[in-house]
């Protein structure tokens, strides 16, 4: 009987199991799995133990949602049927023959219909649209295999990332109390090296094998930044932003990753204007984190020793999160470079905003890592100090 290919794919809610019995006959158990012509698991259908063409059914048992079915028959011999729930009590699907029922054992009889022997007795067109879903099936399992591989490599990248930014305790917990600064340097260089050169490497495979995946360039360029590959890390970021763009749902997180990894990129490289953008847009494609990129934009100018964009850094991160601490600090840092000695007093004379900044960052955090240093710059320049810092104790 020629069926729609619709039949083997169905997806049916699966019933209790109905066994017909008779009680008081010897019994035994059966169970088994029944896999359709795609090579899944049947989710629906009903099993049958019947010992001949026109005769009762001994037992009933329904396919259930994993492809299973069990239950209790009553001792014998049986050929076991499998049906569809809409097919024809006189008709049937597969069958298994010679399916003996022994009193208190549990046999297993499966049902196998992605075999050659069964897809043959299939009309011509479900045996092709069989064989295009196979291969449809095939594509999709290889995909979800790459993608768990990518899945796997982006958490060691980050893995990696994390040990890099952790390169100096690592150091100096291996080389102990006893080495030198230069030998603890060293090895945080290596350290470092190691690890983005393990990201790196990791993400170059990764965007071959799937270059419309943005956050593997993303982090690729995270990697080259971390050994100062900086044209490289400018080309990753910028293919990131390039998938982004044509992406149906584009990611902030990713474009924000992506633009303020640019932003850095630039600023590595003295080109503050261009810097200043990518951290801009790092901002407008992703507003909740843009104090942290504006930050890190602040810290990344101070690192390259480039006061002024430093400062107007620390401004605009200030005016995203107006309570950090740390951003006072930096646009104090940024600013007091331009202090001047007054020659009456001899004492500095800091530049309009950076008393206030240091001020602020004492207001804000009083006992902060950096409270004696702001504190002692606005000391020597005979500021009055509001805020509930207390000096240690001179040894």
């Amino acid at each position: 009987m020629k069926r729609t290919f619709s039949i083997w794919l169905s997806l049916l809610l699966a019933l209790a199991v109905v066994p017909a019995l008779a009680q008081d006959k010897p019994m035994g158990k059966i169970h088994g799995h029944i896999t359709n012509p795609v090579g899944v698991a049947q989710t629906s259908g009903i099993v049958n133990l019947s010992t001949g063409p026109g005769t009762e059914d001994k037992a009933t048992f329904t396919v259930n949602a994993n492809g299973d079915y069990a239950g209790d028959a009553p001792v014998g011999s049986y050929t076991a049927i499998f049906r569809q729930v809409d097919t024809p009590k006189d008709k049937q699907v597969d069958h298994v023959d010679n399916v003996k029922i022994v009193a208190g054992q549990d046999i297993n009889v499966d049902f196998d219909m992605s075999r050659p022997e069964f897809v043959k007795t299939l009309p011509p067109d479900v045996q092709k649209q069989l064989e295009e879903t196979k291969a449809k099936n095939s594509a999709a399992l290889k995909a979800n295999e790459v993608i768990k591989r990518l899945n796997s490599d982006l958490k060691q990248v980050s893995e990696d990332i994390k040990g890099a930014d952790g390169a100096s305790a690592q150091a100096a917990q291996e080389l102990g109390s006893g080495a030198s600064r230069q030998a603890i340097d060293a090895k945080v260089q290596e350290i470092k090296t190691q690890k983005f050169t393990d990201a790196e490497n990791l993400m170059k495979t990764d965007t071959a094998a799937k270059p419309d995946a943005s956050i593997l360039w993303a982090r690729l360029g995270q990697a080259q930044i971390g050994l100062k590959k900086y044209d490289d890390a400018a080309t990753s970021f910028q293919k990131a932003l390039e998938v982004e763009a044509t992406a149906k749902k584009p990611t902030p997180e990713v474009q924000g990753l992506a633009d303020s990894g640019l932003g850095e990129t630039y600023a590595r490289q003295g080109k503050v204007q261009e810097a200043n953008d990518a951290f801009d847009a790092a901002a407008k494609a992703n507003p909740p984190q843009a104090s942290f990129y504006y930050k890190n934009q602040a810290v990344i100018f101070f690192q390259q020793g480039n006061a002024a964009a430093q400062v107007a850094a620390a401004d605009k991160a200030i005016a995203t999160d107006p309570n950090n601490a740390l951003l006072y600090y930096l646009k104090g840092q940024g600013l007091v470079g331009n202090a001047t000695i007054d020659p009456k007093t001899q004492k500095i004379v800091l530049p309009p905003g950076c008393a206030e900044a240091y001020q602020k960052y004492l207001d804000l955090a009083p006992n902060g890592p950096y409270a004696a240093d702001a504190k002692g710059i606005l000391d020597q320049a005979g500021q009055k100090i509001n805020s509930s810092y207390k000096a240690g104790k001179k040894s």
